[in-house]
């Protein structure tokens, strides 16, 4: 599979009740394909969120956005284009970010969560610097690519996410 440069073809989900921004990297093919996040039908996002949430799990683009803004869940990822083989974040290169203000001007955002490794590093990198004032939770990647974590760890490594919308 060789490397493509792909431009972020999704908007961001997120309202003026929105108080948590989670983030991934980009959209994977599946995703694409789809039009929505977490697209993959063996990625475990809305599964998690479920459960975090003691709800059945979300199907389709219209009940998932739902979801998001109905538990104030904005929802993005951090790149706006770069060079990518498939889905593998560890392939990234030429990354370029989305402007994460444009939620937070809108939002008052009590956290940012990053899903997978990559994401937060490239937060970190990117994104921190323009919401300095908002705490950040790196969070396990829901991937398939993730297969040694089981569904009960993930939905116990997201309770920061819940806890951050309680607070």
């Amino acid at each position: 599979m060789e490397a493509s440069r792909i431009v972020h073809p999704l908007a961001p989900i997120y309202d003026e009740r929105s108080r948590v921004l989670v983030l991934g990297t980009m959209p994977s093919p599946k995703s694409r394909e789809v039009g929505f996040y977490y697209g993959h039908p063996h990625n475990r996002f809305w599964k998690v969120l479920a459960a975090l949430f003691d709800e059945p799990e979300p199907c389709g683009n219209e009940e998932r956005t739902a979801f998001l803004l109905a538990h104030r869940i904005a929802l993005w990822d951090v790149l706006a284009s770069c060079t990518i083989v498939g889905a593998s974040d560890a392939s990234i290169a030429d990354p370029v970010p989305n402007d994460l203000r444009r939620v937070a001007s809108v939002a008052r955002l009590d956290a940012v969560f990053t899903t997978g490794t990559k994401a937060t590093t490239l937060y970190r990198r990117f994104g921190a610097p323009l919401l300095p004032e908002i705490p950040q939770c790196g969070l396990p990647s829901t991937s398939p690519a993730n297969a040694r974590m089981r569904l009960e760890a993930l939905v116990d490594a997201y309770r920061p996410l819940r806890e951050a919308l309680e607070g």
